[in-house]
């Protein structure tokens, strides 16, 4: 293990705070901060509102979508996916994803003996090159304290039973290295295309706390 890539496999632990994960807490100390600093550099001149607006509308184009495609080039691809879990970077330059920063990206692949759950407990880092704009909750206290200490319970509160007889891996991400999970395929999806298994894929399952779900039937 080292400092960018802490796993963790823990059973409950009531000892620690099990504040549910909701989206309703009022803006952070980080957050808090960043607004400060911004305002502080337009008004030293150091950036200009345009740039930042720039900036802005290149997070705002990145979407799940991109991930989303990544993913299911990985399930049908091997060789692509050999790639992309040796340097999920330069795996996703090959799809035309930029990256607009020097963060590293490791993709982490679930098995049927091993699931992956991305947290950044410090702050908020997260692979917005491929994901966009993290959701509410991701930047909470709750999930970034629980996720840690006891994943299962945090993934039973999403409705995801992982078995006791599977590891669970929480890494965590930080300023300069950042992960993505590679999920499981679903059952029953050998005769979709890549379109289509890229449409299954969500952000949360490339969080991973929740699995990608397809259904035969409905389909």
């Amino acid at each position: 293990m080292n400092d960018h890539d802490q796993h963790h496999d823990h059973a409950h632990d009531h000892d620690h705070d099990h504040t549910p994960i909701t989206a309703d807490e009022q803006p952070g100390y980080y957050e808090t901060l960043e607004t400060a600093i911004r305002e502080l550099l337009v008004e030293r001149k150091l950036f200009g509102a345009d740039e930042i607006r720039r900036q802005i509308e290149v997070l705002d184009s990145r979407t799940p979508a991109l991930g989303a495609k990544v993913v299911a080039r990985a399930w049908t691809d091997g060789e692509f996916k050999t790639r992309l879990l040796g340097n999920g970077r330069s795996a996703c330059e090959e799809l035309g994803i930029t990256f607009y920063d020097d963060t590293q990206l490791i993709v982490l692949e679930n098995t049927d003996a091993v699931h992956n759950l991305i947290v950044c407990t410090l702050c908020s880092c997260y692979p917005r090159p491929v994901l966009g704009l993290p959701p509410d909750w991701y930047k909470l206290k709750p999930y970034r304290a629980r996720a840690v200490h006891e994943p299962r319970a945090v993934l039973e509160e999403f409705g995801t039973h992982i078995p006791s007889d599977v590891e669970i891996r929480v890494s965590d991400s930080t300023a300069v290295v950042r992960y993505l999970v590679l999920p499981l395929r679903p059952n029953g999806t050998d005769h979709l295309t890549e379109e289509q298994l890229a449409d299954l894929v969500t952000r949360d399952a490339m969080i991973g706390v929740i699995p990608v779900s397809y259904n035969s039937e409905a389909a």
